[in-house]
């Protein structure tokens, strides 16, 4: 008899169903679909009081909205962008592409950046200067320690909370920190809406200028009017409506996700912090060979896991960037493995991980070996 295969777990899918569906037909009768309309209107008013934030921009990706905050103080190649090792290319992708230095910082046993070789990156850089912290995986940074820095060597701080909507730090909301933040709404972020992003301010300049630059900079006559080239970053109406039923619920979705987490166990788990929103669930395995062992064996059980983020300064394109630290980055990458935690897993499907993984879960601390 042929073995019907099992379902496929995927990481972190969509967590969408009939309010999104809802949301989004309300918002097509409306017949605002283009990158404007009242579902954008009220969807950066929700983000700004979610982030504590005077003012949202919502953008067509985290990217996009880094570019921006990027394109408000002119970066370029006169300028050195410092910013983790132990994050997404996107972080410093809108830097790489504006022609700024870039210098990596290796993080500490939570994942997020270490302060203390951040200072040294920032006593060391000369001219113009922009710190980019990471909320990695959904856990705050040191927001305080950072602005602190940040305002010691005159640089600006640029929080990149993309993988941390709905997380805390020290009561505060994620995306409250530095001169300006983004979130991310991509497809497997804790709330999606398919694609998209947000700028988040409490300058009211800052705001003004990212909108008009998301927009074309088109100024405001009668006829397409220029005096700057701006960007076609706008979110659409109809993705603002998916965004607005995910908000609606949030809670319940964090619920689930930190419910998730506790099911896998404290076994391996990297190093807690408080606040986070447990977008994905990090064991630390014993070693590197234990690691490509626990993904062989998901892949064979038809379930989607993955290493933690590669270092950036291990990326080849990175390999001229000067680094600061690295060792535990590294050691992360080598030994950690994300695990599936999607707002819609099962009690069998964790089950289901779980088991495909007996024997193989352990390890500890970043560096506890040396």
């Amino acid at each position: 008899m042929r073995r019907v295969a099992q379902k496929r777990i995927f990481l972190s899918p969509p967590f969408v169903g009939t309010a999104e569906r809802a949301a989004i037909a309300a918002a097509f009768d409306s017949k605002y679909v283009a990158p404007c309309g009242p579902m954008v209107d009220a969807f950066e008013r929700r983000l700004a009081a979610l982030a504590g934030r005077k003012h949202a921009v919502a953008v067509a990706s985290g990217t996009a909205a880094l570019d921006l905050a990027m394109a408000e103080y002119g970066v370029d190649r006169r300028w050195t962008v410092i910013a983790p090792t132990l994050t997404f290319i996107a972080t410093v992708g809108p830097a790489y592409h504006r022609g700024a230095k870039l210098v990596f910082v290796d993080c500490d046993a939570t994942g997020n950046v270490d302060v203390r070789l951040l200072e040294r990156a920032l006593a060391d850089a000369k001219g113009r200067t922009m710190v980019v912290g990471v909320d990695l995986y959904g856990r705050c940074c040191d927001y305080d320690a950072i602005g602190a820095l940040c305002d010691r060597h005159g640089a600006v701080f640029v929080c990149d909370a993309a993988e941390a909507v709905g997380a805390t730090y020290k009561g505060r909301p994620s995306g409250s920190a530095g001169a300006v933040a983004v979130y991310s709404f991509n497809g497997n972020k804790i709330v999606t809406t398919s694609g998209g992003g947000a700028l988040l301010t409490d300058d009211d300049g800052i705001a003004a200028r990212a909108r008009k630059r998301s927009q074309q900079a088109r100024e405001p006559a009668v006829w397409y009017e220029h005096k700057e080239v701006g960007y076609n970053y706008r979110l659409s109406n109809l993705l603002a409506a998916v965004g607005l039923a995910q908000l609606g619920r949030l809670a319940k979705i964090l619920s689930k996700r930190r419910r998730i987490w506790e099911a896998y166990g404290a076994d391996g788990r990297l190093a807690p912090v408080a606040g986070e929103n447990h977008w994905l669930t990090v064991k630390l395995l014993a070693s590197e060979a234990a690691r490509d062992a626990a993904l062989a064996r998901l892949a064979a059980a038809n379930i989607e896991a993955r290493p933690v983020w590669k270092p950036l300064h291990l990326q080849p394109v990175f390999k001229r960037c000067r680094v600061y630290g690295g060792a535990v980055a590294a050691d992360l990458f080598a030994r950690g493995i994300c695990l599936p935690s999607g707002t819609g897993m099962t009690t069998a499907d964790v089950t289901r991980v779980k088991r495909a993984l007996a024997g193989i879960i352990g390890g500890g601390s970043p560096l506890a070996r040396r």
